[in-house]
């Protein structure tokens, strides 16, 4: 019988059926199937945000949110989905335009206000918040720090361990939108600091240390990148960081799946734990991960599936 070779699933969806049937009704341009799952979702915000995102890229180049809006022209959900596609159609098009090229402030500005109509229709959701948070970086010059800290204050009060709304300052805070590396550490240090034992804020610092590499492998660009950023991953301070987000988060996390909404985050921490050289955190983690995979952050270092083989091999994980 031949062996089982072991190859990463890179499920964009990150095994979540549900989310990926309802993804290929948006595709023929049905609704009811993303209404259904929205619904069931609930107030599993963790699971709901997953969802909305995913949703959202899948409906950007489509008509489907709106095609739902308009036979449900009240529906929470369906406005909040809304609102997310607009931002998921902001960036694509600051992608298209180009890095530093600014796009039409009133559609960013629409943005906004799509999320600020959500969030009235759906107060308990911090998922328009997160979204609000997330376009504030596509204004040439961010926006008023008192209205950023408004919108801050209002997901915090609803999701105050939410990783992605985090994720989303720390954005915000880095020096590739409108911050600088310090004030974005600060930013992931803070919250890890406040966050219960096993709360997965602490990989905040990994993703800190990510965003770093990806401005400093744009600025070494013809300069010898590889050479000046070897140490990047392994010196004391990003060590020390793995192992603390190890001890803070993993220690404390409760035993059972993974559940799609974390997978990325797990994998940030794989990967820092892989290039910082410590294999015995390393291995649980890909152990606990299994196949299923993400691309980021794999995919700033490299290959992602020809990563993830290299390191399972070099640390004698089954294939």
């Amino acid at each position: 019988m031949a062996r089982d070779h072991f190859t990463p699933d890179f499920d964009p969806d990150c095994g979540d059926a549900p989310l990926t049937a309802a993804r290929q009704d948006i595709v023929i341009g049905r609704w009811q199937g993303v209404r259904d799952l929205l619904r069931t979702t609930g107030a599993d915000w963790l699971a709901r945000g997953h969802r909305v995102r995913a949703l959202a890229q899948a409906c950007a180049s489509s008509s489907t949110v709106e095609s739902w809006l308009a036979a449900e022209p009240r529906s929470a959900d369906a406005l909040v989905l809304r609102a997310a596609t607009e931002i998921t159609r902001a960036f694509n098009l600051a992608i298209a335009a180009g890095r530093g090229v600014p796009i039409d402030q009133r559609r960013i500005d629409a943005a906004v206000t799509a999320c600020l109509h959500a969030a009235e229709a759906y107060p308990e959701d911090p998922t328009p918040w997160i979204s609000l948070i997330s376009v504030a970086r596509l204004y040439p010059s961010g926006v008023r720090r008192q209205e950023l800290a408004r919108w801050w204050d209002e997901l915090h009060r609803r999701d105050p361990y939410s990783v992605e709304g985090h994720l989303q300052v720390l954005h915000y805070y880095s020096s590739r939108w409108h911050g600088t590396h310090g004030l974005m550490y600060d930013f992931a240090r803070d919250a890890a600091g406040a966050a219960p034992h096993g709360c997965a804020l602490p990989v905040l610092v990994q993703y800190a240390r990510v965003e770093e590499f990806r401005y400093a492998l744009d600025a070494a660009k013809g300069r010898h990148a590889a050479v000046m950023l070897s140490q990047h991953w392994n010196h004391d301070g990003a060590v020390s960081d793995v192992r603390r987000t190890w001890q803070r988060w993993i220690t404390g996390r409760a035993e059972g799946a993974v559940a799609p909404g974390e997978l990325r985050d797990l994998h940030y921490l794989a990967h820092a734990a892989c290039l910082a050289g410590l294999p015995d955190l390393a291995a649980p983690l890909l152990e606990l991960v299994g196949r299923r995979a993400t691309r980021t952050p794999w995919s700033y270092t490299g290959d992602p599936e020809q990563q993830i083989l290299k390191w399972r091999a070099e640390l004698g994980l089954r294939a």
